[in-house]
């Protein structure tokens, strides 16, 4: 898995274009600059968007390509990201975290369930959780996603995941995704913010 999406990003410019993902940018937009981590981030878009918005970003991949290539688009543009190269499941909760944003990080049961709990324990009392991700019903569309149902994700499956978070909103939308070559065109995605009180 970690040699193709070497592979993905050695060989395209960009895989998921240098813009934030939307729903990323709105809540940065609104929220005041703190601590943010940002797991499995790719090229960067998010973290350097955060980073330009004064937020301190700590961000990881498990693709040595994808940590270059955010390393050198934040330094063209004069901006620091703090990120390292491990995998989902060498994740250890070490500190915690103003917000978490988890943008398109699609994992079987398993690794997800227990990750997602060390996420929720990577939040300060107060902090928050981004989350954006495919729907199941994005197998009817071309615009990018996991082909496997498996990895594929629904409303009520995220809620039992972070049972104690207080969720702000929580739903399924149909969206025109325009990120790169890769995420183009219509999609069912699950988008939910979340606060740990």
């Amino acid at each position: 898995m970690q040699q193709f999406w070497d592979q993905r990003y050695a060989e395209n410019e960009t895989v998921y274009g240098y813009k934030p993902n939307t729903f990323f940018k709105q809540f940065i937009d609104t929220h005041k600059p703190g601590a943010l981590l940002l797991p499995a981030e790719g090229e960067g878009r998010n973290a350097i968007y955060a980073a330009s918005k004064g937020w301190k970003v700590d961000a990881f991949d498990f693709s040595e390509v994808a940590r270059q290539k955010a390393i050198d688009f934040a330094r063209k543009q004069g901006l620091l990201i703090n990120y390292d190269l491990k995998s989902i499941e060498d994740f250890k909760v070490s500190k915690q975290y103003d917000a978490v944003a988890l943008i398109f990080v699609h994992l079987p049961e398993p690794v997800r369930k227990k990750f997602h709990q060390s996420i929720y324990e990577s939040i300060k009392p107060g902090g928050f959780l981004v989350l954006e991700a495919f729907a199941t019903e994005q197998l009817q569309f071309k615009s990018g996603g996991p082909k496997d149902t498996s990895l594929l994700y629904d409303a009520p499956s995220l809620c039992q995941d972070f049972p104690f978070l207080h969720l702000i909103s929580c739903g399924q939308q149909e969206i025109l995704l325009d990120e790169g070559g890769f995420h183009k065109g219509k999609a069912a995605v699950l988008r939910m913010t979340g606060q740990r009180l």
